[in-house]
Parts: C-alpha cells; sequence; structure tokens
C-alpha cells in the first residue's frame, strides 16, 4: 500500500462546459457583522508591539535545557539590559535601522517569539532584548485591510536553539512551546493611537500594543505594485509566486491567469465564481482575497500567503495522521465548509491538495475554480467535476446533486488522513468509480468505533440519509466531535493545533514543491490579448481591493 503514495498529487476534473452565468448582484450575499452593516473595509492598518510582561510557562513544562544554557551567557546578560530608550537612541544613530534590528532579533533567540495574524497574513516577531518574562519587541508592522477582522498574537518560546538555514534564520520550530495569546477586533471608526496593554489568554502576563488605522480609497493596483520572490505553484491556469507589496511589504500569494487560457477553456464563469466567492467569505480557514486587478492579457487575485505547507505535502511524508490530528483538520474544515454553504457556495474539490497549513498549524482552505454559487437550499446541479478520488455518488450517477457532496468530500478526506488512501482507491478510474458506487467501506484497526461511525455517516450513498444532510450541526453534535471539540473555541482560533509545521519564517517557502520555488519569479509577457472587447466586457468588474462590493461582472 505505500507504494501508493507514488502516485502523486490529485488533479480535479472538470466536463469544461462554461456552467450558466445566473451570477446576479442582486442575489450574491456578502458577509455583514452583527449589526448589519456590510464587512468590507480599505485602508492601512499599523500595529505596534512594544514589549510583554509577566510570562511564564505552562506549569507542567519546565525550562528547556537550551534556553537555560543560553539565560547564562554573556550574550544575554547584555540582551537583558536593552531597554526602550536605547533602542530608541540606537536606531536613531544608525538613521536606516532595518539591517541592524533584524540581526539583533536573530541572536535573541531564547526570549518568547511573537506570530502576529491579521486577515490569515502572519508575521514572526523575535526580541530586540529583554528577558524570559519581560521581553522587548519595538516593532511595527502595517497591514492591508480588506475587511473587519481580528487581530491575534501568540507567543511560543523554543524548545531548542534554532538550526541556522541558508537565510540565517530556524528551520525547525516545529517543538516550540505556546505561551498564550491575545485577539481583538479594533475599531476602526474610533481608533486613538495610544498604546495599551493586553491580558494574555491561556497563559499569563501581558503584550503591550499600539494601534492605527488610515482608510484609503479608489486606489487601483498593479503587477509594478509588487516585488516578485518566488514561484510556489504551477497549472494550466498560469502560476503562483510569493510577492512582497511595496508600500506596506506584506507577503502575499500572487495567482496570475492568462485570459485567453480561460477563455479558450470556456472557464470564464469558474474564474469569476473564484473571485465572487473569495471576496465574499470571512472565515478563519479559509484563504481571503485581498485585491484583484487585471491588464489586458491577464487576471490576478492576490491571497495572503500561507506558508505551511499542502496538507498533501505532510500526510504524504506521514503516511496518515492520528486521530487527534485528523480530527482537528476535519473540525476546522466542517466549519469553513459550513461558512461556504451559509454563503449558498458549494465547494466540490476539496482533497489534501487544496487545503494549506498556516504557520501556527491551523487550516486554510484554498482554490475555489470549481465552486458553485447561489446553490439555495436543496438546489441542484449536474456539472460532472472534482477529483475522481473524491467524487460522490450522485455525481457519477449523474442525478444532480446539492451541498450534501461537500460532506461526502469531508468524509473521504477524513478517511485518507486516518488511512493514508481515499476508501476506495484505485489506480485504474473505472474501477475507483465503480467502487465508490458498489463497495462497501473496509475500517482497519486504526478506525476507532467513533471514527467508523461517522465516516459510515458522511460515506452513505443515498444523499438524503447523509450525515449533515440537515445542516453542519448535525455533524457538530455526532460523538466523534461532540465529545473532543469545543467548536466555539475552535472558532475563535482558541485550540492548539496538534501540529506546528517546521517553519523558518513567515516567509518561508521550504515547504513547497522546489520545482517551483527554484524559478525565477517573471510575470511574463504576453502578445496582445487578441480577445474582442465583447470577450474583455464580460471581465469588467473583476478588480477589488475591499471597498468595492462583490458583485458579478455579468
Amino acid at each position: 500500500m505505500a507504494m501508493d503514495w507514488l502516485r502523486g498529487k490529485k488533479s480535479s476534473v472538470t466536463n469544461l462546459k462554461a456552467e450558466a452565468a445566473s451570477l446576479n448582484r442582486s442575489t450574491t450575499p456578502t458577509p455583514r457583522n452583527p449589526d448589519g452593516k456590510p464587512n468590507f473595509r480599505s485602508g492601512l492598518l499599523t500595529i505596534r508591539v512594544l514589549w510583554a510582561e509577566g510570562l511564564s510557562l505552562p506549569d507542567s513544562v519546565g525550562v528547556p535545557a537550551a534556553i537555560q544554557a543560553a539565560l547564562a551567557s554573556q550574550q544575554a546578560k547584555v540582551a537583558a539590559s536593552v531597554s526602550p530608550s536605547s533602542v530608541t537612541q540606537q536606531r536613531l544613530a544608525h538613521k536606516s535601522r532595518g539591517n541592524r534590528d533584524s540581526v539583533q532579533r536573530k541572536q535573541c533567540w531564547w526570549l518568547p517569539y511573537v506570530v502576529m495574524e491579521y486577515e490569515v497574513n502572519q508575521i514572526l516577531i523575535t526580541p530586540l532584548g529583554g528577558e524570559l518574562d519581560k521581553p522587548l519587541y519595538m516593532y511595527q508592522a502595517s497591514f492591508d485591510v480588506s475587511r473587519n477582522s481580528e487581530i491575534s498574537l501568540q507567543l511560543y518560546l523554543r524548545a531548542d536553539e534554532p538550526k541556522r538555514g541558508a537565510d540565517g534564520m530556524a528551520d525547525d520550530l516545529g517543538n516550540d512551546i505556546f505561551l498564550g495569546g491575545i485577539k481583538f477586533i479594533p475599531n476602526f471608526d474610533e481608533m486613538g493611537n495610544q498604546d495599551q496593554w493586553y491580558e494574555m489568554v491561556g497563559g499569563s502576563g501581558k503584550v503591550q500594543i499600539g494601534v492605527a488605522y488610515k482608510p484609503s480609497f479608489g486606489h487601483s493596483l498593479t503587477i509594478d505594485d509588487f516585488e516578485l520572490i518566488t514561484v510556489i505553484g504551477k497549472g494550466s491556469f498560469g502560476k503562483v509566486m510569493q510577492v512582497r507589496k511595496r508600500d506596506t511589504s506584506r507577503i502575499y500569494a500572487l495567482k496570475t491567469i492568462r485570459k485567453q487560457h480561460i477563455v479558450n477553456r470556456n472557464e470564464i464563469t469558474h474564474t469569476l465564481a473564484e473571485r465572487l466567492v473569495l471576496a465574499q467569505v470571512n472565515s478563519p480557514f479559509i484563504v481571503p482575497l485581498k485585491f484583484s486587478f487585471q491588464s489586458e492579457q491577464k487576471l490576478y487575485l492576490v491571497l495572503a500567503f500561507v506558508n505551511g505547507g499542502e496538507l498533501f505535502h505532510h500526510l504524504q511524508r506521514e503516511q496518515r495522521f492520528n486521530e487527534e490530528r485528523a480530527r482537528f483538520y476535519s473540525a476546522e474544515l466542517l466549519l469553513a465548509l459550513e461558512h461556504l454553504h451559509e454563503l449558498d457556495v458549494v465547494y466540490r474539490d476539496l482533497k489534501p491538495e487544496n487545503i494549506l497549513l498556516d504557520y501556527t498549524g491551523h487550516i486554510a482552505l484554498c482554490d475555489f475554480g470549481l465552486c458553485k454559487l447561489n446553490m439555495r437550499g436543496n438546489e441542484k446541479t449536474n456539472t460532472f467535476c472534482g477529483t475522481p478520488e473524491y467524487l460522490a455518488p450522485e455525481i457519477l450517477s449523474g442525478q444532480g446533486y446539492d451541498k450534501t457532496i461537500d460532506w461526502w468530500t469531508l468524509g473521504v478526506l477524513l478517511y485518507e488522513m486516518l488511512a493514508g488512501l481515499p476508501p476506495f482507491y484505485d489506480e485504474n478510474t473505472d474501477t475507483m468509480y465503480h467502487k465508490i458506487l458498489n463497495d462497501p467501506l473496509q475500517f482497519g484497526p486504526e478506525f476507532t468505533n467513533e471514527a467508523r461511525s461517522i465516516l459510515t455517516g458522511l460515506l452513505t450513498r443515498d444523499p438524503m440519509r447523509r450525515l449533515g444532510v440537515n445542516g453542519a450541526e448535525e455533524i457538530r453534535r455526532h460523538p466523534f466531535f461532540y465529545k473532543h471539540i469545543d467548536f466555539k473555541k475552535l472558532s475563535e482560533k482558541k485550540i492548539q493545533p496538534p501540529f506546528k509545521p517546521s517553519v523558518a519564517s513567515p516567509v518561508d517557502v521550504s515547504n513547497f514543491d522546489t520545482v517551483f520555488t527554484e524559478e525565477a519569479p517573471i510575470d511574463s509577457y504576453v502578445e496582445g490579448s487578441n480577445l474582442s472587447s465583447t470577450v474583455q466586457a464580460q471581465f469588467t468588474g473583476f478588480s477589488y481591493n475591499g471597498t468595492n462590493m462583490p458583485m458579478s461582472p455579468a
């Protein structure tokens, strides 16, 4: 069975016929806050992280030996004497503070570091100095705002001295100790500029933070607003590059799509559906769209850069996950799919290749090219699309399907995470389709009774009897989840992931395929588009920056 891991990535299939474009603005849902106001916004959020006080390790955890040794060093004594005033004086003396700061931060590896997150964009902040219970950060970062979203800070202590990778930073942060965190939604409309102390949750101590917001209006982006860093993915549509936005220095994933390619394949509807869905979503477990823009030849989608690697990458390396880890990922995916269903969107292409892990180990669903919009209630559609191993029986039998196909694919994914292969996998696709339609589920000894029960429910061939036919709440109440997961805490990202990817920093690309990462990042030149004005008109309204409402270009 292990040889089957050589089968490589699973490819999505579609009949390539454009679906009926019934994407009217009046029926496109938009996320709203509880007070009924739309959730869109555009501007610049600047966050200062000054220092922390009163930090301590969890009761059951002692100070790691490597940290104890580092604290006894002369270097640690020098770091302990660093103060805000000494940092300020040093910065004034060396006008361009960047290089000096970054060198000093790398040297203080034994002090707690911060992972700061806004709209799934993550930044690693290592201290400039201070002590174990009182690290000094003096760090400022700017985020591009497109939604009213939560600011999150999580503090960790390294368990060992980081190995120095080619970039001079750690490449083995997988065993770090969680010290606690802070989460809050800034008040964009009545924001002062004062530094405030925020109490930690899930740990002791407090952190001093300052937040400022500056709205922006109507600025349209071009490719020149981004510095191209690394190619991280490639497909028939174009490629995905890691980029840095020049004005804020934020790292993003930029997806480029050649208009001619999608016109030739009758995939305009799918591509516009992806843009519409991404602009609407507001879930911590879905990669959000930050911006979209276009040139005569290309479409550009700017997404949060999530760098912990594909779930496929981790599953292939480990062959299978234990039940705790599989349950955690499937529970976060359940919330992501539930959010899409609330927006009348069916995802249709769940698989490990379309799920990313972020820097701290939470999942982020990506690739919305096969989504179906405006699927209200029990409405059905007939398009034959998805990934062969994950296709639901009702797609194969051509009887039409609704939102419940997403629960079938969730079952297939959970099974694959626990067993290492999808339940009906066969190298011959026709044989596999026959198995999906007819074969009984087989469970090895790795499946507990709870796992067997929920998989039997999710992988029920009759969609009217499938677990989840009455909504996601039905799945949440199953003992597999109900006994182990607090979904309110999970939805607020307050449950620590069971696994933290080994990533040097939020800019690191070590978890992506080196076939892509070694390619030069170039926005390839395309000769004139040769597309008629009628075809170009179909892309009207594609651009998005957080202020314009997501609407159909139709």
